[in-house]
């Protein structure tokens, strides 16, 4: 039994949900999503709350049941409060700055590398070093965070690279030299 699906999903103040034909559309102060979903779940809005069931208890049914339960909260949220990832530079001559809003990145390669942000997306730079990705898609916020820290990944030997803020990278010993004779 899915005891996510089974969670009702809070309807935070400010924030209206509209169920119809199979979607789900969120509107809050920060903006609007909306979801497709397939049609052996069952989602209905009542009072201040969205309620999702099924009709059986087949696997696959059960695993949408929940899918869908979290997607709905992560809209809800998006629009109210937003998403956002942090991400660090790491190694000597390696920088990030904003270019209108586009992201340039000096990432020790012999161009500049430049990442475009999408509608919905935004892209700030602290200093030279921190990224911030901020958004009301949680799925989209993660997955333009991924395709900058993919730009460069860490090494494990200087640990040079991009990074999410707090991540830990496990540093391999380097080459050993040759003893003094």
């Amino acid at each position: 039994m899915s005891r996510i699906g089974l969670k009702p999903v809070e309807i935070k103040e400010g924030v209206e949900v509209n169920v119809e034909n199979h979607l789900v559309t969120v509107t809050g102060p920060k903006g609007a999503l909306s979801m497709a979903y397939k049609a052996p779940i069952i989602v209905e809005v009542k009072g201040k709350e969205v309620i999702l069931s099924r009709p059986n208890d087949l696997k696959h049914v059960k695993s949408l049941h929940g899918l869908y339960r979290s997607l709905i909260d992560n809209m809800v949220t998006g629009v109210t409060d937003g998403y956002s990832k942090d991400l660090e530079i790491k190694g000597i001559g390696y920088r990030a700055e904003m270019k209108g809003k586009d992201l340039v990145m000096q990432l020790g390669h012999s161009h500049p590398i430049t990442v475009i942000a999408p509608d919905g997306i935004t892209i700030s730079v602290e200093g030279q070093d921190k990224i911030k990705v901020e958004g009301i898609d949680r799925q989209l916020v993660g997955e333009i965070a991924a395709k900058i820290k993919d730009k460069r990944k860490v090494e494990p030997y200087k640990g040079k690279g991009i990074r999410y803020v707090g991540e830990h990278v496990r540093r391999k010993a380097g080459k050993a030299g040759k003893a003094a004779a």
